[in-house]
């Protein structure tokens, strides 16, 4: 199987923490270089020194930017892939805070789909010329499970995702025959700050304590357990690969056997 990156560009998302720091370990592990993207330059910075480099010419960097904030991510990756392109781009960024989708304002809407599907457009125009002119390409989305069955108290959430899935599959129609493959995961529930806040949501909102929210969590997992972020990020990296060039339009689950539809 060819999982070589060696040579490759990656700009990966909300990589200071979490999914999106195990990403990015594991697409350097596979010879890319890697270009951190996230709001904490001191964060960035220390992960950026953690990266393996495994392949010849494998370097690393950093971008400090709010992906709510429209115009310095534009400014920042267009100077990026001035100096070169970017041949896999993971979207990735936190989810918005829980609650009912029928009591959230509108601004929670704008604010979240800010974040997720306009920063997630704006990122690939501006790489996929890049990729077109090189005849490969790979955007990987990370999601959630909610696109195919919507999460209770994550209204707002529940519909934000379910557009960027469809931006993607529009996106993976368009882009095929450029070489360019565009994809999403959909993580189940997963040790990361995301997963301690959904705990603490729930906790407050039933009056069970944390331990008991979690258990009554995996209860639903028939794998039994709360997934390594590393887990995530190896189908991150196989999506990314030379090996999953026809796999493009999917939205891939690793949930542990959570999801109970096809």
């Amino acid at each position: 199987m060819d999982l070589n990156l060696s040579g490759r560009h990656a700009l990966v998302c909300g990589a200071s923490e979490g999914i999106g720091r195990a990403a990015a370990r594991e697409l350097a592990l596979l010879g890319a270089s890697v270009t951190l993207l996230a709001r904490r330059a001191e964060v960035l910075a220390e992960v950026a020194a953690t990266l393996p480099a495994t392949a010849s010419g494998q370097s690393h960097r950093w971008l400090a930017v709010d992906l709510a904030d429209p115009a310095a991510l534009q400014a920042c990756v267009e100077a990026l892939v001035a100096k070169g392109p970017v041949h896999i781009l993971i979207n990735n960024t936190g989810g918005p805070p829980g609650g009912r989708a029928i009591d959230a304002g509108a601004g929670a809407y704008l604010d979240a789909f800010q974040r997720h599907l306009l920063a997630n457009q704006l990122l690939a125009q501006a790489v996929v010329p890049g990729m077109r002119a090189a005849g490969w390409g790979r955007i990987v989305n990370v999601v959630s499970t909610s696109v195919k069955e919507p999460i209770p108290n994550l209204g707002v959430s529940n519909a934000i995702r379910g557009a960027v899935a469809s931006w993607a599959k529009t996106l993976s129609r368009e882009l095929g025959a450029d070489g360019i493959t565009v994809n999403n995961v959909l993580p189940g529930y997963t040790r990361t700050g995301r997963l301690q806040q959904i705990l603490a949501d729930r906790s407050a909102a039933s009056g069970k304590d944390e331990a008991a929210v979690a258990a009554g969590m995996l209860a639903t997992v028939p794998a039994g357990r709360f997934a390594d972020p590393a887990e995530i990020a190896a189908a991150i990296a196989f999506l990314a690969s030379p090996a999953a060039g026809y796999v493009n339009g999917v939205s891939l689950a690793v949930d542990g056997g959570r999801m109970q539809s096809i």
